[in-house]
């Protein structure tokens, strides 16, 4: 991204960053798929985004300061990407964008199930699931006895995958 803004309004350098095709795709799959890895993201989207296209978002992202990228310690010939704070900070945008497709637009119920679930759980389940996706990709350690949402969220995935005929 250049440094010429169209304007200084902040709804206008909000899409600037995010309202290309695949950027919120590609942190939906970091946040709600813990895909840390080039082939995981590759591999395991939905809409089959082009590997070119994929290694130009992760590196505007990375650019942008929303992801960073550091070799895997699991295996040296691979890196990790991780969610930046600012990252972290868009769960309630993607819960409301979620909820918005919900309500207007034709979506599949096992795709559909954790923008429900982070609905009904509002704000407070945000918070939550914040805290466990900065210990997850920040190393912040979340406050203690919580229940996992990214676990409840896949299991509400699984059951509705589960639903359906063969």
């Amino acid at each position: 991204m250049t440094d010429e803004r169209r304007s200084g309004c902040p709804i206008n350098l909000s899409v600037e960053v995010l309202g290309d095709k695949w950027s919120l795709v590609v942190i939906r799959d970091m946040m709600f798929g813990n895909r840390r890895h080039f082939r995981e993201l590759l591999h395991n989207s939905e809409e089959r985004i082009a590997s070119n296209i994929l290694a130009s978002r992760l590196q505007r992202l990375t650019r942008l300061g929303l992801v960073t990228r550091a070799p895997d310690p699991a295996h040296k010939q691979k890196v990790i990407y991780s969610l930046t704070e600012p990252a972290i900070q868009l769960v309630p945008i993607m819960a409301h964008l979620g909820a918005w497709g919900r309500r207007h637009l034709p979506v599949t119920r096992e795709l559909a199930v954790r923008a429900e679930l982070l609905e009904r759980g509002g704000p407070a389940l945000w918070d939550e699931f914040m805290d466990e996706l900065r210990e997850q990709h920040l190393g912040i350690p979340r406050p203690a006895g919580r229940e996992s949402v990214f676990a409840e969220l896949r299991a509400a995935y699984a059951a509705a995958l589960a639903e359906q005929p063969a």
